[in-house]
């Protein structure tokens, strides 16, 4: 069975932003800026939130 790549959670938003929000898409994009250049947003619908992950491990 293939292996998961480890993926680190940098910020975490809820799913019940104000209408027309996008943080975690702005956080996403803020890191990227930064260097982070994987940063993406994905959605935890076991804890109905909003993860910014990067595939880089944080120090």
């Amino acid at each position: 069975m293939p292996t998961q790549p480890q993926r680190t959670v940098l910020e975490r938003f809820p799913a019940g932003g104000p209408r027309g929000s996008w943080p975690a898409e702005e956080y996403a994009a803020a890191q990227r800026t930064q260097g982070r250049s994987d940063a993406r947003v994905v959605m935890d619908l076991s804890s109905d939130q909003f993860l910014v992950v990067t595939g880089t491990t944080t120090q």
